[in-house]
């Protein structure tokens, strides 16, 4: 199986089960759930989840009892999207090529929809009792502690504090990207470390994979929010610079930035080297999103 057809089962095996999940057992609550699974089933690569499957089958594990837990991933990832179009946030109108949820159903049903898939997806996972329970506990309190005040909403409230200071510097914007987006990244990747009995060397090789992946797919969405094209991202462009937004690009240059993403995705694959052929999938993912600004 090449990379693609790898990345399409996945997701193909991820939707199907997202489809099955958020189904209302009260009927006064129905329009709750049609916002939430209109986010959450609008498509997307569904990165993160399928990162976690793949660092469990790097491991030796079979990964389809995990399955939930993906989801669980892919809930929280979708939550901060809902909230971060909002108009209070970026203010942005279209994501995945649709409508974002604030234009559809307004902006008050909006923010419970990312509410609920928040905390819907801690019941998720805490339902998981087929796998070994202390596991499990420091799965959730790993991915809580990343997903809350001390990871991405931290970032998401830093991102608000940064708007109109384009001049935070490269310290304040590793900081930013780390928090909003690649500690979720690295979340993922420890989970699967944990459930997977990574030794402490392998432990090591992610979480260095996880640093330099995310830092890749960082750089890589600067330089598309600065050269993209709105339909094939299915979402705005242009919007960082609109906020006045520090960026590699505009903290840098075009070219010093896809400079730093080629350093950051072949540091990201040489972490991984030494597990070898079993970690195909990690190393042709980080080079992927090289191919994406190209």
């Amino acid at each position: 199986m090449n990379f693609k057809e790898y990345m399409q089962e996945k997701k193909t095996y991820i939707d199907q089960r997202l489809r099955e999940l958020l189904q209302p057992e009260t009927p006064e609550f129905a329009s709750l759930y049609e916002a939430m699974n209109y986010s959450l089933l609008a498509g997307g690569k569904r990165l993160r989840p399928i990162l976690f499957l793949a660092v469990l089958e790097v491991l030796g594990k079979d990964a389809q009892p995990y399955l939930d837990l993906a989801c669980a991933l892919e809930c929280v990832h979708t939550y901060s999207l809902i909230h971060d179009d909002l108009p209070c946030m970026d203010n942005d109108d279209l994501r995945r090529g649709k409508p974002t949820n604030h234009v559809v159903y307004g902006a008050g049903l909006a923010t419970l929809a990312g509410d609920g898939l928040l905390t819907f997806a801690f019941e998720l996972m805490a339902r998981q009792k087929h796998l070994d329970a202390a596991k499990l506990n420091r799965c959730i309190a790993v991915f809580a502690k990343a997903a809350g005040p001390a990871g991405m909403v931290g970032g998401q409230a830093y991102d608000l504090a940064c708007e109109g200071h384009a001049s935070i510097g490269l310290s304040g914007l590793k900081l930013l990207h780390h928090a909003k987006t690649g500690i979720i990244f690295k979340a993922a990747i420890e989970l699967a470390a944990i459930l997977g009995d990574a030794t402490a060397e392998e432990q090591q090789m992610l979480s260095d994979y996880a640093v330099h992946m995310g830092l890749t797919f960082q750089i890589t969405d600067d330089i598309l929010d600065f050269t993209g094209d709105e339909k094939t991202l299915g979402k705005p462009i242009g919007s960082d610079e609109r906020n006045d937004k520090a960026t590699y690009v505009t903290l840098f240059s075009l070219p010093e930035a896809q400079r730093l993403a080629d350093e950051a995705a072949q540091a990201a694959a040489a972490a991984i080297e030494p597990m070898g052929d079993r970690a195909w999938f990690l190393r042709d993912l980080v080079l992927s999103m090289l191919t994406r600004v190209q």
